[in-house]
């Protein structure tokens, strides 16, 4: 197992946003974490990038605590966390928006084969690499914010709403390209509003309410299951 979340609970100013979680990722594993806004889904991630701390329960990664970690010793265990809305730092070139992504990494030659890749699998950002990333289309950003993150050479992938905001067209390139990150050995945890979206990509889901997950299954049962497809699929 690579990620195993253990009834952690977290506050949210002075509400209990996060009651009791529990949930893993397997190596190689793409698995999603469905809810409505103020499900809590978010601060579940926070909890396990370190952006905030669960008030108890543990978080264990690769085998090691890190519920008590800061952020960045997280991010060198080899979790990185892509945020809602296609964090870019606007002001600075694709580039150095790319390059800022491999800060913690002392091997600067092969950070620099790295950045080819993520050039070969976002052409696009190789094309814009000398302009300023907040002149990129809402999809392209996004594009830049999961290239940064690969830059840090994850092993497990936090994305919080990646489709959100984008058009359909490029919801399915995203997807494309999640689909293509994780076949190269990454795992993923993605958090959706947009449960068709996120049941075609994984393998496995939990379904989250009012803090507390309330279902837990592979993605056909989920698709399957009548709660999911009312409340989630519109059917």
């Amino acid at each position: 197992m690579l990620l195993s979340v253990k009834d952690i609970r977290a506050l949210y100013g002075k509400l209990e946003a996060v009651k009791g979680v529990s949930l893993e990722v397997n190596e190689g594993e793409i698995v999603t974490l469905l809810g409505a806004n103020g499900a809590g889904k978010t601060t579940v991630l926070k909890n396990i990038s370190g952006l905030k701390a669960p008030t108890s329960g543990e978080i264990w990664f690769a085998g090691k605590r890190i519920d008590r970690s800061r952020p960045a010793h997280i991010v060198r265990t080899g979790i990185s966390q892509i945020l809602e809305g296609q964090r870019v730092f606007r002001d600075m070139s694709v580039e150095s928006n790319l390059t800022l992504g491999a800060y913690i990494r002392k091997d600067r030659e092969r950070s620099k084969t790295d950045l080819e890749e993520v050039y070969r699998h976002f052409p696009r950002l190789k094309e814009r690499k000398k302009q300023k990333a907040g002149s990129l289309s809402g999809g392209e950003q996004q594009m830049l914010a999961i290239g940064r993150a690969l830059m840090s050479r994850p092993r497990l992938l936090l994305m919080d709403e990646p489709s959100i905001g984008l058009s359909p067209i490029m919801v399915n390139e995203i997807t494309s390209i999640i689909k293509t990150v994780n076949r190269q050995g990454i795992s993923v945890l993605i958090v959706e509003q947009n449960a068709a979206v996120a049941l075609r990509l994984a393998d496995r889901g939990y379904v989250m309410e009012t803090g507390k997950i309330v279902l837990g299954a592979k993605r056909d049962e989920l698709l399957n299951d009548e709660r999911v497809k009312k409340a989630y699929l519109g059917r």
